[in-house]
């Protein structure tokens, strides 16, 4: 009924993307077609295509809004760096594994449904925003080396992102830690840690 009164009042297609998102989660981003995210929003298999021109292009603004969120989220973590670049690091990596568990429709469209990052403009602006956050905060935790001792910080930021998302592929589906003695918390800190003292970053 809400999402009828929702559409009666101009919000197809926003509708839509809240449908989606249910049937994301619930069956995987190929678990379902746009007729039944249609038919999940309260309305015709025939009105998805005023906005959008086939499931793919659903699944793209699903993934947009994500990356905004996500960016969001990253950017209040950081927060300019505070108290100190590495505790504004380990938070923004916190966000990461936070977004996912609270947002898994969100993150299956954004990095599970293949969904390409050169397919949109916007989307590529999203997430090259949320990517600018991790980096930022790369740059800042290395801003104590000298220039020729400094890792590429758009390396590091892209070794954290693959390390955050391997741990939440691997360990914070369902309950957290279900298939770990640790939680998918301190598996990130310890092995953000190992790597970043490995690299020169940290010494502590």
């Amino acid at each position: 009924m809400n999402k009828r009164k929702s559409y009666h009042h101009g919000n197809l297609r926003q509708a839509l993307v809240d449908a989606t998102l249910e049937l994301i989660t619930e069956r995987g981003p190929q678990g379902f077609t746009l007729a039944e995210a249609a038919r999940q929003a309260g309305v015709s298999a025939a009105a998805p295509y005023r906005h959008f021109k086939g499931r793919d292009e659903l699944i793209c603004e699903v993934a947009r809004q994500g990356y905004i969120l996500f960016g969001d989220l990253l950017e209040h973590s950081y927060d300019g760096g505070k108290p100190t670049a590495l505790a504004a690091f380990s938070k923004v990596g916190r966000a990461y594994l936070a977004f996912a568990k609270r947002y898994p429709g969100y993150y299956i469209a954004m990095f599970e449904s293949g969904v390409s990052l050169t397919g949109s403009s916007e989307l590529a602006l999203a997430s090259e925003r949320a990517m600018g956050v991790m980096t930022q905060a790369a740059e800042s935790l290395m801003a104590h080396l000298p220039l020729d001792k400094r890792p590429p910080a758009v390396m590091v930021s892209h070794h954290i992102w693959a390390m955050s998302h391997g741990v939440v592929e691997l360990f914070a589906r369902g309950t957290p830690g279900g298939r770990a003695p640790y939680s998918p918390e301190d598996l990130l800190e310890s092995g953000t840690g190992i790597y970043l003292r490995g690299l020169g970053i940290i010494s502590e």
